[in-house]
């Protein structure tokens, strides 16, 4: 008679719960951190998912590059080199002194202190600075024009297309400083 129990069941090692990814697995946190740090999503839900409260990234085209192609995307770009192509960006486009964008450009707001040779098809609000230069038409709900800017082209502003002709907008031809 033996006075221990023999426990000859196999153990069970224990497995991950298939909720359980990759990178889940190795992003615990360090022992060196003071505070827990919160469960992290998996990777699908980071990169699907961006927060609307978090401001835009901007994206930088240096004064040393010469670009040409085609630009598209949520966020905002700052030109300071030279771009040859359309940019379509939700957010904000800053042409920087000295630089150039030859295209046309949709975007929320367009800065001007460089130069631009093309059509700003759409954008809620323009502001052409003392050092902008644009050649071509502008279209947007405010345009804003500093002493020293210069313009060959027409600006259509304070327009709303539902709207149609509506006393009190204004609509400009910058080539001859008269009302349309």
């Amino acid at each position: 008679m033996a006075l221990w129990k023999d426990n000859t069941a196999p153990r069970q090692t224990p497995s991950p719960s298939p909720e359980y990814t990759e990178v889940e697995r190795f992003d615990a946190p360090s022992k060196l951190e003071l505070a827990p740090s919160p469960t992290p999503a998996p990777a699908a839900a980071r990169v699907t998912r961006p927060n609307a409260d978090l401001p835009r990234k901007e994206s930088l085209i240096a004064d040393d590059l010469t670009i040409e192609g085609k630009i598209e995307g949520g966020g905002s770009v700052r030109i300071a080199g030279s771009f040859k192509g359309d940019v379509n960006v939700q957010g904000d486009l800053t042409i920087e002194a000295g630089a150039k964008l030859t295209g046309g450009v949709r975007a929320d707001k367009v800065t001007i202190a460089g130069e631009l040779e093309g059509n700003v098809q759409e954008a809620s609000r323009i502001d052409l600075l003392d050092t902008g230069a644009v050649i071509g038409d502008l279209k947007a709900g405010s345009v804003t024009v500093a002493a020293g800017a210069r313009m060959r082209g027409k600006a259509d502003f304070g327009w709303d297309e539902a709207e149609g002709s509506k006393a009190g907008k204004h609509h400009y031809s910058a080539e001859t400083g008269a009302a349309l």
